[in-house]
This record gives C-alpha cells, structure tokens and sequence, in this order.
C-alpha cells in the first residue's frame, strides 16, 4: 500500500514499488522523492515511513527490508543506500539467495533534523538521533547519537550543534 499525502511532491520519475506482501510506504507532508530514487519493498515485511517536509535526492535507492522510519524535517543528498536487511550466507552447501534473510537488527531509524551526505550506506540496525549529520561517503550500521557530525571514521563526536 503506498499513501502520499496530497502537499508531497513526487518526481515522475522517481519509481515507488508497491508491496506485494502488504509492506506500507508512507511519505508525509511536503516531503520531496527527486528524480532517480528507486523505493523497493524487498527483502522482509517493514514499512517505510517518511515524515514532513523530508527531501530524499536524485539517485537514492531504500529497500523497504526490516522497516525504514525517517522523522520531519530530514535532508537525504543524491546517491544515498538504505538497506535495512542482510542476507543469509552462512551454509555453503546453498547459494547465498537461496539461503533468504538473517534477523532483523532493528531496520533503520532516522529522528528529526538529520543531514545526511551525499553516497552514504545505511544498513539494519542504524539509528540516527535527532540532529546529527552524516559525512558524505559514510557507512552507517549502529547508533549515532544526537547533535553529532558522523564523518565515516571510527564513530567521533565532532561537536554540537547551537
């Protein structure tokens, strides 16, 4: 089921799958999907939910997976990954897509008045608390903790926001 709200604006060519596994995508108001972003129930039954007045940029791909929520007021750059999901590798008598998917590690959670970089990765189990930023080029797969500038080095506090 995909519900956006009426302020929302959606590129035409943005491409929003619907689920087949009753997976909801939710974008909220006045939030933006620019062209080239890809949305994509796959990989578990979470739901994405976007909130108010977030901008998800050209070229950003989210894998629905184990869930992804995204507060208000949120800056997504271009090329961005979501993929709140890991594959099953571990039998090496079956091949890796065959084996489906490992435990669901949380999905991903992005609080409100959150800046995220252009080319970044998150993965399951990412939470970003409200107000931290996110370096272009980084990889996120735990916590980032509030009013933080994460820059894809060993998780550092750069400095607080005033």
């Amino acid at each position: 089921m995909i519900e956006i709200h009426a302020t929302a604006q959606i590129s035409r060519f943005a491409d929003i799958e619907d689920s087949v596994r009753g997976t909801r995508i939710v974008v909220g108001a006045q939030s933006v999907i620019d062209s080239f972003v890809k949305i994509k129930p796959a990989g578990g039954h979470g739901d994405l939910v976007v909130g108010e007045r977030v901008v998800v940029n050209a070229g950003c791909v989210l894998y629905t997976g184990n869930g992804i929520r995204i507060g208000n007021d949120v800056a997504i750059a271009a090329n961005c990954t979501f993929a709140p999901v890991n594959h099953a590798y571990a039998e090496r008598s079956r091949r890796i897509r065959e084996q489906g998917f490992l435990p669901s590690k949380g999905g991903i959670v992005i609080e409100d008045d959150v800046w995220i970089g252009a080319n970044c990765v998150l993965l399951d189990g990412a939470v970003l608390r409200q107000g931290c930023v996110v370096g272009a080029g980084s990889i996120v797969r735990g916590e980032l903790l509030a009013y933080t500038v994460y820059a894809g080095q060993p998780l550092k506090a750069t400095g607080v926001r005033q």
